[in-house]
């Protein structure tokens, strides 16, 4: 099989230039049809009455949450009545984070939090760790980094409130929330640069050498790929550019509250975009896209929030003015969301067949049902895109209080990885979710 440094080889090119041309169909040799799968996370619970569908199957509505949605309401599967039944050690809230994506128990640790029994990490793997190394096993399925995570607004601490992926027991992966930080890590591992601007100028002339050798489809691709990191670098450099105006006092800042800068809209779409152009030059097919934390107390002044977001998902349903901004918070969340599908939608599958969001699977997910009772069932699952995959879009499902086990068996077994369980083998009862028929 023709492999991209083989390429390289016969262009006389070094490997500096390989992560600017790894997804480019023509160095690859062949038409590949890829899957992938994102998971996004983001915390302390929804509003049910906001976010479900009344109706069942392929004729419901979106509720007020899911709006921003709309224009890929047929490419949705929402899932209503999946439990995150895992008990044992830890608070709801560790346990909803940190057996969200392993789906087993947390170990005895020293961690307290709430009223329950202290505890440690997660007892496993997490099924996005899972399916990457299922990846990187094979060949014609190894990409540079098999998956990438991301974060937005991740505060600088570890623990079962900030971690949901592993790579094994006792084993958290960080996410990387700073953009450019995951610009050095995509781009920037040949020399020790600063900034972009100068890993772009130690290859500018290998990559136009060999742009003059690529078809039409590989140089577009390529262009746009540079254009990405160009705009990128003009926004760092100009973020840190901007220096505090004179005189202008810190205010005082409640110690349970986290800073959430004003930026942090803008950083979430520069992670984005990160992330979609990363996966577009097939440098991993797994990630997962963290905002915030569990228990997390992000202030979104943006959206004229002020109060602590886990601090308003404790106030009563009669509360009307907090389930008011709960409400735009998940609205928030739901239109980066839509951003992140828009992108995939109109960005065309390098080397196959339509956009990339027929490839690629969205899972966005929560480690909690709902904030005030902590509840870790009916967790709100949207699956979005991932034709590939084989599932039918477009419907709205209730289960009858099933496990989300059984959830990641069903990801699992779409991605050609037929595990029979995965996480506490007890909670795999009944094999997959059924999810490819109508």
């Amino acid at each position: 099989m023709k492999t991209r440094r083989h390429f390289l080889q016969q262009l006389g090119l070094s490997t500096a230039v390989l992560p600017f041309l790894t997804g480019l169909p023509g160095c690859s040799g062949a038409k590949v049809n890829r899957q992938r799968i994102i998971f996004m996370f983001s915390p302390n619970g929804t509003i049910p009455w906001e976010f479900w569908p009344e109706a069942e199957g392929p004729e419901f509505e979106l509720k007020r949450i899911l709006q921003p949605l709309t224009p890929f309401k047929d490419q949705l599967l929402v899932l209503h009545g999946v439990h995150n039944k895992i008990g044992g050690d830890g608070d709801r809230h560790m346990r909803g984070m940190s057996c969200l994506l392993t789906g087993t128990e947390l170990f005895p640790g020293n961690i307290q939090g709430g009223s329950d029994t202290p505890a440690g990490w997660a007892k496993g793997i997490s099924i996005d760790q899972e399916l990457k190394n299922f990846l990187q096993g094979r060949e014609e399925t190894r990409t540079r980094f098999g998956s990438l995570e991301f974060g937005v607004a991740v505060p600088n601490r570890a623990d079962p409130w900030t971690r949901m992926s592993y790579a094994g027991p006792n084993q958290p992966v960080a996410p990387v929330d700073d953009p450019a930080q995951m610009i050095r890590k995509l781009y920037g591992q040949m020399k020790d640069r600063e900034t972009v601007s100068s890993v772009l100028d130690d290859v500018r002339e290998e990559l136009t050498k060999v742009s003059k050798r690529l078809g039409a489809e590989d140089r577009a691709l390529l262009d746009q790929h540079l254009s990405l990191v160009r705009d990128m670098e003009k926004q760092l450099d100009q973020a840190a550019k901007q220096k505090p105006k004179e005189g202008h006092p810190m205010p005082d800042i409640d110690p349970e509250i986290e800073l959430v800068n004003e930026n942090t809209p803008q950083i979430s779409r520069m992670q984005i975009d990160l992330l979609v152009n990363a996966m577009a030059n097939d440098m991993a097919r797994i990630a997962t896209l963290q905002y915030m934390r569990s228990v997390g107390q992000a202030r979104m002044s943006w959206l004229g929030i002020e109060e602590g977001h886990h601090g308003l998902s404790h106030e009563p349903d009669d509360n009307k003015k907090a389930v008011e901004q709960l409400i735009q918070i998940n609205e928030w969340f739901c239109g980066e969301l839509a951003y992140l599908v828009k992108r995939l939608a109109e960005t065309r599958e390098p080397g196959g067949d339509g956009s990339m969001l027929d490839h690629t699977l969205v899972v966005w997910l929560n480690e909690l049902g709902k904030g005030n009772s902590h509840t870790l069932e009916d967790i709100p699952f949207v699956l979005i895109g991932g034709k590939a995959h084989g599932f039918v879009t477009g419907r709205s499902l209730k289960f009858d209080k099933v496990t989300h086990n059984r959830l990641w068996l069903s990801l699992a077994h779409s991605m050609g990885h037929p595990i029979e369980t995965f996480g506490t083998a007890s909670h795999c009862e009944g094999g997959p979710l059924q999810l490819g028929a109508a």
